[in-house]
This record gives C-alpha cells, structure tokens and sequence, in this order.
C-alpha cells in the first residue's frame, strides 16, 4: 500500500487570508513563497496581525513583489518601525519567477496571495495563486451553488 500524499503546503499558523480571492477569481495552480521581512513585521505577524485583502503581486524584471498588504507596526517597536503597507519582496527561484511572468503577460493571469502563513520550521510564507478574473455572471453561479449546497446540507440534517 502506497503512503499517502502528503499536504501541499504546510501551514502550521495561518495568518491572514484572502478569503475574496476565491470569489473574484478562478485559481488555477497555486505557488509557495518567501517573504522578505523586517524584525518588527515578524513580530507582528507572529501575533496574528497582518491583512492581504486588497493585495496584489507583479513581476518586475526578475523580482516579485508584493503589493498593497497591510501588516501594522508592532505595538512595541521603536523609530525602527517598518512601513504598514511597503512593498515586500517575494523569494522564488529563477523558473518559477519566469513560469509566472509568461503566465502573466500572454495569458492574461493576475498574481493573487491566498494566505500568509509560518510553515513548521518558522519560516513566513505567502501562498501565491495564478488567478483569472470571473465575470458578474460567473459570480453569480458562485452564489447559487454555494447556496445550493447550504441548502441540500439543511435537508440531509432534517432527514437524517
């Protein structure tokens, strides 16, 4: 018997997530990061603080960077303090930076962060999603399965 496989990406401490992206946007693979950080943004994340909602990430020459995610001064930082919303540089490795810009420039794909999470050994890490935007409609067959299923669980549980 074969062992199991094993979880994709291991998530030890979840963060923030982007529970939107699903929403607004087909995922189609999903990529691990790095993230560059300053002392009092670990500290600050590691208390559980930090929003990726209205974020982004774009390719720039040979560097992805993230952008627009908000993680606050630490309470007990001094005037070394960080920038809540600077840019953050993500660390991949050379082909997966090229894969994602040739994903982004002839297909069409947006960059979307699903989660910031520590892995097992500490480590913060940006779950990177290669999304493509749905339309309204798209939206709303979203809503209506999410709704079916709501309600096909309330008649197994009345029935059950």
């Amino acid at each position: 018997m074969s062992k199991p496989l094993p979880a994709p990406f291991d998530k030890k401490k979840v963060v923030a997530e982007n529970r939107r992206a699903r929403f607004d946007y087909f995922v189609d693979d999903r990529v691990e990061a790095g993230i560059a950080l300053v002392g009092t943004e670990v500290k600050s994340l590691r208390h559980g603080e930090g929003s990726i909602a209205e974020s982004y990430a774009t390719v720039e020459g040979e560097e992805v960077w993230l952008i627009n995610s908000h993680i606050p001064e630490y309470s007990h930082g001094n005037r070394l303090n960080h920038e809540p919303r600077r840019p953050r540089k993500l660390l991949l490795k050379g082909r997966e930076i090229s894969k994602l810009q040739g994903a982004v420039a002839r297909q069409g794909l947006t960059l979307v962060p699903l989660s910031i999470y520590f892995n097992s050994s500490g480590r913060a890490k940006v779950e990177l999603a290669l999304a493509r935007g749905k339309k309204v409609h798209d939206k709303r067959d979203t809503i209506k399965e999410r709704d079916w299923k709501r309600e096909q669980g309330r008649l197994l549980r009345a029935r059950g």
